[in-house]
């Protein structure tokens, strides 16, 4: 039986990776401080931790645990926070994945499988944007998960540790949260459903990748079987402005709500969208939902949660 650690595994792509992994037959653990994840979210034949990846305590897991392969997703991913607090953003997404890596190193774990994330790209001077497109992150968060993809090329050069680095658009689905990451799908969905304004920051003229996390875990099981240590965009390669979100959204619900629109963020760019041929072509990846088809599938989830 291989054997996976996950780390953010009680959030909303990593428990959904965790499913699917004991869905194959793996033994997973879980480690996660529950800042932004969830208990209820850990699947019931998971191990769990509740623990910070910085804590030296990790050294104990990775020994006992034997692991063949780590999924690296537990972050300080709310950009409007690392706008607000780089240092902390840096403490947990940096300091926090040395410690991993260290510890990845110390037991020779066989991959590392890393979600990084179109905010490393910045402001996008191509569209779609490939995995050469320049790196110029527009928040402290992207920076960070720009910083940890280095350090793991370093690790592979230093120390042998493979990986598959994972630049996700903006994922949605089951599970994810109107704050802490506050994905725009989930706050609408949320605010919608529950008959309270929902609004949009910018002109919402804004666009963004829109992708379903089912897809996104698929990419992940197929990261295991890679013999390629690079990155690699998980996108639909489609652009949706926020107006036309919230349109079909509104639909969805149906909601009588008009357009509100607030200031726009700092931090946020305007228009995103990643190519995604490289993924196709080496791991033969494709999604699986169009916007249509996995935003019905959310509000099936938001509705429940909203009349629980």
């Amino acid at each position: 039986m291989k054997r996976a650690l996950i780390t953010g595994g009680a959030g909303f792509i990593g428990s959904h990776v965790a499913d699917a992994l004991l869905d194959k037959g793996f033994y997973v653990e879980i480690v996660d401080n529950l800042y932004t994840g969830l208990k209820k979210n850990v699947p019931g034949k998971a191990v769990f931790h509740e623990m910070d990846i910085r804590d030296a305590a990790m050294d104990e897991i990775f020994q006992e645990g034997k692991f063949d392969i780590v999924y690296h997703l537990a972050a300080q991913m709310d950009i409007r926070k690392s706008v607000a607090d780089p240092a902390f953003d840096a403490e947990a997404n940096i300091i926090g994945g040395i410690n991993l890596l260290q510890m990845c190193k110390k037991y020779k774990i066989k991959k590392v499988v890393f979600s990084s994330t179109c905010a490393s790209y910045g402001e996008q001077i191509s569209f779609p944007a490939p995995e050469s497109h320049p790196q110029n992150p527009a928040s402290p968060y992207g920076i960070t998960k720009l910083a940890f993809e280095k350090y793991l090329y370093f690790y592979l050069k230093e120390f042998g540790l493979k990986f598959v680095i994972l630049r996700y658009a903006n994922i949605y689905g089951p599970r994810q949260r109107s704050d802490g990451e506050g994905g725009v799908v989930a706050i609408f969905f949320e605010r919608l459903l529950a008959g309270k304004k929902a609004f949009i920051y910018g002109d919402g003229n804004q666009t963004r990748d829109l992708t379903y996390v089912g897809d996104v875990v698929n990419a992940n099981l197929m990261a295991m079987d890679c013999d390629r240590c690079e990155a690699f965009n998980v996108s639909t390669g489609q652009e949706t402005t926020i107006n036309s979100l919230f349109d079909i959204m509104k639909d969805l619900t149906g909601s009588n709500q008009e357009k509100i629109y607030q200031p726009p963020r700092e931090g946020e760019t305007m228009r995103s969208v990643l190519d995604s041929s490289k993924i196709r072509s080496s791991m033969e990846w494709r999604p699986q939902h169009d916007l249509q088809s996995g935003l019905a599938k959310t509000a099936e989830f938001f509705r429940a949660k909203i009349l629980s």
